[in-house]
């Protein structure tokens, strides 16, 4: 979609402010890894792909998405998800009482189950069967205009660019699609090169590249 998350090439956003802190979270913010560790546990119940959680987060107003904070973030798509699925009641959002007749989670992770979880990850490998990649190394290719509202990896800054096929990554769950619910879709992945200056103008470095991950369904022969 094209919401606050994708900020790629735009002017008057403010400078990076790189955290001078060390470790994930701010210090005093107790909250913070209470809010991660939620998140993960919740995830790991099994009712959305983390393509669907990706844009829980990014599917707000500018102003909320730029104020919440990163944990913020995370934790009011976390929300709007458990209440999505049913695993919990507006009212208990709220502070209210626990109510019966919510949703069970699918599945549920132990304590003495986590580490081995986050080192599994989840990987996003799917077999092609007979399909084939339809660009090789060396292609030149043009990627599409979309504007979807929903979900997509495709940043606004290289949307109908051309750029040239540099890896075929392999055969990946398609987020577009997963972010739907869809957990069977998957396309072939490419890493494609663009000429910054195609990009950005002529104000860039000749020579400067910019690399860019993308799903077959957003490119096509230039």
């Amino acid at each position: 979609m094209n919401g606050p998350h994708d900020i790629g090439g735009h002017h008057g956003v403010g400078p990076i402010d790189p955290a001078t802190h060390h470790g994930h979270y701010h210090p005093g913010e107790t909250w913070e890894p209470r809010a991660m560790a939620i998140t993960v546990a919740a995830g790991f119940g099994g009712h959305w792909t983390i393509d669907e959680s990706r844009f829980a987060r990014e599917d707000r107003p500018p102003q909320e998405y730029f104020t919440l904070g990163y944990f913020g973030i995370w934790l009011a798509a976390l929300q709007r998800l458990l209440a999505e699925r049913g695993l919990v009641t507006e009212a208990e959002l709220a502070g209210g009482p626990l109510e019966n007749g919510t949703v069970p989670p699918k599945a549920c992770l132990s304590a003495d189950q986590v580490a081995a979880a986050l080192a599994r990850g989840g990987p996003v490998d799917r077999d092609p069967g007979g399909r084939q990649p339809a660009f090789a190394p060396g292609d030149l290719v043009r990627t599409r205009n979309l504007q979807p509202r929903g979900h997509t990896r495709l940043p606004g800054y290289a949307r109908d660019k051309v750029g040239r096929i540099a890896h075929v990554q392999g055969f990946h769950a398609f987020a577009d699609d997963s972010a739907k619910g869809d957990r069977a879709a998957a396309e072939w992945l490419y890493t494609v090169v663009f000429d910054a200056e195609t990009l950005w103008g002529m104000a860039e470095g000749a020579g400067d590249e910019v690399t860019c991950d993308a799903w077959e369904p957003y490119l096509e022969r230039a």
